[in-house]
């Protein structure tokens, strides 16, 4: 008989030539555990979905009721559900009131399509604007706005009419025009290495839009939920969006995403044509049961308010001479280290000590670190000595 490793690398698509192939058997909390009994520090939350801890009592409860009445009855949009309903209006409570009409998806890449689509049909404009190093997705569309050349080059053709400006380049602005249906920004840049907005950069970017009648659009798939200290991002900036992407965290540890507009706004896809944007699973009962558990549980735990104090005890616990910056805001943190081949050597070796690190996709040399914001100070500085352990075996300190 094949044995797990043998089928995972047999029957599963890969998609990379040296996938990780943990053997992970039991999740909980901030740690994860292979079929081996070893436990691991997850520093990555799942590429920031576990937030608020991996099987929240809370969410499990919540998917375990949900289960009890139905799973799932009929393509988003056509029947009330109570969980849908329940986690619009959750979310909707905690949002400005122009972002009062949620769409819930199946991913937060599928979000990404929904609202340019959605731009484009409000402004009945074609051209998007986006930045360099952004990440939104995989899918096509989510693809063309991408800020990286190598990422898009094997799938060309993609859209035509992208714009890639540079963030935190204001005077870049003057190319979101008259023909521009959305600018699409991360309010703080993930892959790219944790990159925070500079010099009312934000601020400016939303002038231009209305300057020009263009949409503007973030993308807080990686950011939201209290992933940088504030349920959204943009609150540090106070700069409002019109349409707002959500993803990752917003399932509790089930998948999920969302669009978010105004009534307005969202009704441009009601009509000519009907149906102008449908998904069978976007909006499903068990995913947005999970994800109204999550957000109660982040808002009533207020996991939120130890976000600043874990991001000092992080810096405070990574100082090395090997790390030459660190960078990003809350439990969103980005270290530097020379090169890209030390730092994928020093994440290889945080994992065999069990402690869950990872690189960026367009700043290989950056290690990413974002756990579950439950994670305690005491967590945070065992992590940490097995982090600069590693960096001492590499480098030879």
């Amino acid at each position: 008989m094949s044995s797990q490793r043998e089928i995972f690398f047999s029957n599963l698509a890969q998609t990379s030539p040296a996938p990780l192939a943990l053997e992970i058997v039991k999740a909980d909390g901030v740690y994860l555990y292979d079929a081996s009994g070893k436990t691991y520090f997850d520093l990555i939350s799942g590429i920031s979905v576990s937030s608020v801890g991996h099987r929240h009592p809370k969410v499990i409860e919540a998917i375990k009721g949900q289960m009890d009445n139905y799973l799932h009855l009929m393509v988003y949009g056509e029947y009330i559900q109570s969980p849908q309903v329940k986690f619009a209006e959750l979310l909707t409570q905690h949002l400005p009131k122009n972002l009062s009409s949620v769409f819930f998806t199946g991913s937060g890449s599928e979000a990404t399509e929904g609202a340019m689509k959605l731009a484009k049909r409000f402004t009945g404009r074609t051209g998007i604007v986006s930045f360099s190093n952004a990440y939104h997705g995989s899918t096509q569309g989510a693809l063309s706005i991408a800020g990286n050349e190598e990422l898009k080059n094997s799938f060309r053709p993609l859209l035509p009419g992208i714009k890639i400006l540079s963030f935190n380049s204001s005077e870049d602005l003057d190319q979101i025009d008259s023909q521009t249906a959305c600018v699409i920004v991360e309010p703080i840049q993930g892959e790219a290495g944790v990159i925070v907005p500079e010099n009312n950069f934000l601020k400016h970017l939303r002038t231009r839009c209305d300057e020009t009648g263009a949409l503007l659009v973030f993308d807080e798939i990686q950011t939201a939920f209290g992933r940088t200290g504030k349920l959204f991002a943009f609150e540090h900036y106070d700069v409002i969006p019109d349409i707002i992407l959500l993803g990752k965290a917003l399932g509790g540890g089930m998948p999920s995403g969302a669009f978010i507009s105004s009534k307005e706004i969202m009704q441009a896809l009601t009509y000519n044509p009907v149906l102008g944007h449908i998904t069978t699973f976007g909006g499903h009962p068990l995913c947005c049961a999970a994800g109204n558990a999550a957000m109660i549980a982040l808002l009533n735990e207020k996991l939120m308010e130890g976000v600043k104090q874990k991001e000092e005890c992080f810096r405070k616990n990574l100082v090395h001479s090997s790390i030459k910056n660190i960078r990003g805001k809350g439990l969103f943190l980005a270290l530097e280290f020379e090169n890209e081949k030390l730092n994928r050597e020093i994440v290889a070796l945080c994992i065999e000590k069990g402690v869950i690190v990872d690189w960026f996709l367009f700043a290989p040399h950056f290690m990413r670190i974002a756990p579950p914001l439950t994670i305690t100070e005491a967590q945070i500085e065992t992590a940490c000595k097995l982090i600069s352990e590693s960096i001492n075996q590499l480098t030879h300190i």
